[in-house]
């Protein structure tokens, strides 16, 4: 892989996702802020651009036979895995961890108030999510599938009452970047996921399994922000100049 300093990290991760874990471990976000080149990320966080570049491309060359090509899937694959893996990934730990932070503000709060605003947090995240999801799999995910199935069958581009397939992926960008900041948000008042020395075994479990939820968010939104939204509209502009 070419790494050139005009290369967003978005496309980095989208080429090859195994450069997912450098951003990470060096606190840079590769999914609601894609869009910045490596040069710039590097500039505002105070590292050394040309010691990143080394590292990404000594882990892709360490791990070669790891990850998945999700930039060579189609799209109605992409949405399959997206909706099987990571929306029914969100459905099924939102609760469990609702559950926890509960036990814990009752049974820690007096000491760690900071849970009562990390409770607030992720409970208006499991609402938002759920309502972003079900736009995603009623709305958005269904007429992009139609425009695949119009590719293929070289006919013309499916009618909507949104207009174009921007304008709903803009919606769920935005509420992809709320989510981004809701979590930086839960990492700062946490400690970045610590478990305190008067922390018991649900709070440490808790903290991991809010650093979980974090990564596989961030995963999800990569493969929508920059990989099937992309196609996406890629897919909608060649049936346009085909019509």
């Amino acid at each position: 892989m070419e790494i050139a300093p005009t290369r967003t990290i978005g496309s980095i991760v989208a080429e090859d996702f195994r450069t997912a874990a450098v951003f990470s471990a060096h606190g840079l976000d590769f999914c609601c802020k894609g869009g910045r080149t490596i040069d710039e990320a590097c500039r505002q966080k105070g590292l050394n651009s040309t010691a990143l570049k080394a590292e990404l491309l000594a882990a892709i060359e360490r791990d070669s036979k790891a990850g998945r090509e999700y930039k060579s899937w189609p799209p109605s694959r992409l949405i399959e895995h997206i909706e099987r893996v990571h929306h029914r990934y969100i459905e099924s730990r939102t609760p469990t961890l609702l559950q926890f932070l509960d036990k814990l503000c009752r049974v820690h709060g007096d000491r760690h108030p900071e849970l009562f605003a990390i409770q607030r947090e992720f409970q208006e995240c499991g609402g938002a999510m759920a309502a972003h999801m079900k736009k995603e799999e009623l709305v958005l995910f269904p007429f992009i599938n139609q425009l695949e199935k119009a590719q293929l069958h070289g006919s013309q581009a499916p009618t909507t009452h949104f207009g174009t397939v921007d304008n709903p992926i803009a919606m769920m960008e935005h509420d992809h970047d709320a989510e981004g900041e809701r979590f930086r948000r839960i990492a700062e008042l946490s400690g970045d996921y610590a478990n305190p020395a008067d922390g018991c075994a649900t709070y440490a479990a808790t903290m991991s399994l809010l650093k979980e939820f974090e990564q596989d968010l961030h995963l999800h939104i990569h493969l929508e922000n920059n990989i099937l939204f992309p196609k996406a509209k890629a897919l909608e502009a060649g049936l346009s100049v085909k019509g």
